[in-house]
């Protein structure tokens, strides 16, 4: 059985930034399924992979002094994944402004094209030091913006 590649999948948008992962075994709990602080785990390597793509990686923000934090996840658990499965981990910023972005991701199960998961984040930048809500500095407006797509909420 050949797999589909990553531009084959039945993406909710299109040019999803991705990652790939498998299941391994530390991933697996008492019902021998993907345990779901995992996928949390997932949604922040996706999102900082993508991030760092931007030019915005942990190093730029120390520099900047500024920072996005989480203020709110969707998390939707649509089928289980099993040890040995491969996953694509997709994510697109859906969403910028001065203070907020929100982001969503889609996994799949290449095995088989399923949907497995999806997901939202609201984020909000904080300064570092003072881990306050401040406005994005503008390399992070410019980068963030500049990789938002269009989607429809709902």
């Amino acid at each position: 059985m050949t797999m589909p590649s990553v531009t084959e999948l039945q993406w909710d948008h299109t040019h999803p930034y991705v990652l790939h992962v498998t299941v391994q075994d530390q991933h697996i709990d008492l019902m021998r399924h993907t345990n779901n602080v995992v996928y949390l785990q997932w949604l922040e390597d996706v999102a900082w992979a993508h991030s760092s793509a931007l030019g915005l990686g942990p190093a730029e923000y120390e520099a900047l002094g500024h920072g996005m934090v989480v203020r709110q996840h969707e998390l939707n658990y649509l089928q289980a994944t099993r040890l040995g499965e491969s996953l694509v981990l997709g994510t697109w910023l859906t969403h910028a402004d001065k203070l907020t972005l929100r982001r969503h991701y889609q996994f799949i199960r290449l095995e088989d094209g399923a949907t497995v998961f999806r997901g939202r984040t609201q984020f909000v930048c904080v300064d570092i030091a003072e881990g306050r809500v401040r406005r994005m500095p503008a390399a992070f407006q410019q980068a963030y913006s500049a990789a938002v797509i269009e989607v429809a909420e709902g």
